[in-house]
């Protein structure tokens, strides 16, 4: 990957804070805090700014409530993996056809794992 210039910080929102409770960070599922912690990654390594990122992720939380979707925060994360898979393909970090053929392999891996078993992706599937 090509590392762009950092943008200037001048007029920048700052990154999200981490979500927390009183028994510290709070994510549903291990995946969504993997997603926060690479779109911070990526912006702070200067990839997209806070600003960028938060029009795309109010952009795509307006088509979701046009869509119909519920406004009840359950989806939010999903959305915020849609933003980030956009801006990441959008930026020539990742082939758009690459990050659907992992995800089918993802899907597909899961949906033939027995319940309560690891899911296993292995490299040949992943091609």
């Amino acid at each position: 990957m090509k590392r762009p210039d950092p943008p200037s910080g001048a007029g920048h929102p700052e990154p999200p804070r981490l979500p927390r409770d009183s028994d510290g960070p709070t994510f549903a599922e291990p995946w969504e805090a993997q997603a926060f912690a690479l779109a911070v990654t990526l912006a702070e390594g200067g990839y997209f700014s806070w600003k960028e990122w938060s029009a795309a992720l109010a952009d795509e939380l307006r088509a979701a409530s046009g869509r119909g979707e519920p406004d009840d925060g359950s989806h939010y994360y999903r959305h915020w993996l849609a933003v980030l898979e956009r801006l990441v393909a959008a930026k020539g970090l990742a082939d758009p056809r690459a990050l659907r053929v992992r995800k089918e392999a993802w899907a597909e891996a899961y949906r033939r794992t027995p319940h309560g078993k690891p899911v296993v992706l292995h490299p040949s599937e992943a091609e």
